[in-house]
């Protein structure tokens, strides 16, 4: 038998580190690779610090782009068709796209329309890197096992739903230690304002009593900021309530560049212009924020308590058929898009459109 879907994470990632007992930052991640036989450890020490005069942060990620270009090839036929290109034009570049789902809970219907599906056409389009990650899992209370087991569970539903690993690039994310280090270099740029500002720490926060929470659910989108532009993504796929972690990700990368960049260090010895790419958001046009099946008015979660406010992947058929039998509606007569009275029977005509893929027009008359 050939090997386990689950252990091509990275051409290079062992068995043994794959299996261990999950530890965020273990010492597989030192050898960590991604696919195309690039280590970690070879890649950090592309940064080149800046000459003359001057540490600290500006030293320690002041860089001219191609140096942070990610390393990964695609496939062994991609990697040997580019090495007999010896100046490729620039339209023979694909555009970068990075995107991850947490291990946290199960996989479910709202993460497949939102993120997982979009994911297997975009890799044939774009240079595509989706990842498990695992640090962001553990921003709120969890037990090591079972985040082990969520985690290759994860990986295994991404394949299942067509991410081709002959296509993108994937792994996990403490298995690769640049995301924690760039992350603590990028925390000594972010205003502390801008964290408080956050949406969803204000919300979690709130559910889980400020003495049970902890600085990681603070700091949380400057994980996902290094997460970004630690491979100078040219777009990011989010969901509406992803939006405002990727404008604080757009706006420290601009700090960033305004901070140690440019002509006003290129004059102090450094290589000047841009550090970090600004990436742009891509929001697919449809099933981008699925709601509830018990609250229209509430996005799809992992953490709702009720089973019942979700469609999970790996859920049996006949459950499945009755959590749809099951779900709210209301007492109005037909169906209808947008209609802000309707949010339970919008939210079921949209997952609707996006699976059968449907226009609005064709299914104003049919019937569920």
């Amino acid at each position: 038998m050939g090997r386990s879907p689950l252990l091509i994470f990275c051409n290079t990632t062992t068995a043994s580190s794959f299996s261990s007992r999950f530890l965020p930052l273990s010492s597989s991640s030192s050898s960590s690779m991604l696919r195309g036989g690039i280590s970690y450890s070879s890649y950090l020490n592309k940064l080149r610090p800046i000459r003359g005069g001057g540490g600290g942060l500006r030293a320690a990620i002041t860089t001219n782009v191609n140096a942070f270009r990610c390393n990964c090839t695609t496939s062994s036929s991609s990697a040997a068709s580019s090495s007999d290109t010896s100046s490729p034009s620039s339209s023979s570049i694909k555009k970068r796209i990075v995107s991850g789902v947490q291990p946290t809970g199960s996989v479910h219907l709202g993460n497949y329309l939102g993120a997982i599906k979009n994911w297997v056409s975009l890799q044939n389009t774009y240079e595509t890197l989706f990842f498990i990650v695992d640090l962001h899992a553990i921003t709120l209370p969890y037990e090591a096992q079972q985040l082990a087991i969520a985690t290759r569970t994860t990986a295994a539903i991404y394949l299942a739903c067509g991410v081709d690993t002959s296509k993108a690039s994937v792994f996990v994310q403490s298995h690769v230690r640049a995301h924690a280090e760039l992350m603590w270099l990028l925390s000594s740029a972010t205003p502390i304002g801008w964290l408080n500002k956050m949406i969803q720490f204000k919300e979690k926060s709130r559910k889980a009593g400020d003495e049970n929470v902890g600085a990681a659910l603070l700091t949380y989108p400057v994980l996902m900021a290094s997460d970004i532009l630690l491979y100078q993504s040219d777009l990011v796929p989010v969901g509406e309530d992803q939006k405002q972690h990727l404008e604080m990700t757009r706006d420290l990368a601009e700090r960033v560049n305004y901070l140690y960049g440019g002509r006003k260090w290129k004059k102090l010895g450094g290589r000047g212009g841009a550090i970090f790419k600004v990436p742009e958001p891509l929001i697919p046009p449809a099933g981008a924020r699925v709601m509830s099946l018990t609250d229209g008015l509430s996005k799809m979660s992992k953490s709702a308590p009720s089973e019942q406010s979700r469609i999970n992947l790996l859920d049996p058929k006949d459950v499945i058929v009755n959590k749809i039998k099951r779900c709210k509606t209301d007492s109005f007569p037909g169906l209808e898009f947008d209609n802000p009275e309707r949010p339970e029977c919008n939210n079921l005509l949209s997952v609707y459109q996006i699976i059968t893929g449907k226009t609005k027009e064709l299914l104003k008359n049919v019937e569920i």
